[in-house]
């Protein structure tokens, strides 16, 4: 179900698209992470990084606030929140 949905990184490793992100950023809890990898599977910048429970986090030098990975998160531990730019 999910493998139409997964995304590879694609310009942002030259161009640093945080810049273009919109007024949101992921916030990780950390608090109920099941290390499930949906959230780095669906980021379609491929900024997401971790690999154990509750130790995820994005780059945010390449994130553009998409949301996709706190819709995505099963456990509710993702949530997007306002950016102070």
């Amino acid at each position: 179900m999910f493998s139409v949905l997964v995304s590879s990184a694609k310009s942002s490793k030259q161009n640093k698209t945080g810049s273009w992100r919109s007024l949101t950023m992921p916030k990780y809890l950390q608090t109920n992470c099941i290390a499930c990898n949906l959230c780095k599977l669906i980021c379609p910048e491929g900024c997401i990084e971790g690999k154990e429970k509750n130790k995820y986090d994005s780059n945010l030098q390449y994130c553009k606030g998409c949301g996709l990975c706190a819709y995505i998160c099963p456990k509710k531990d993702i949530e997007m929140v306002n950016e102070n730019k």
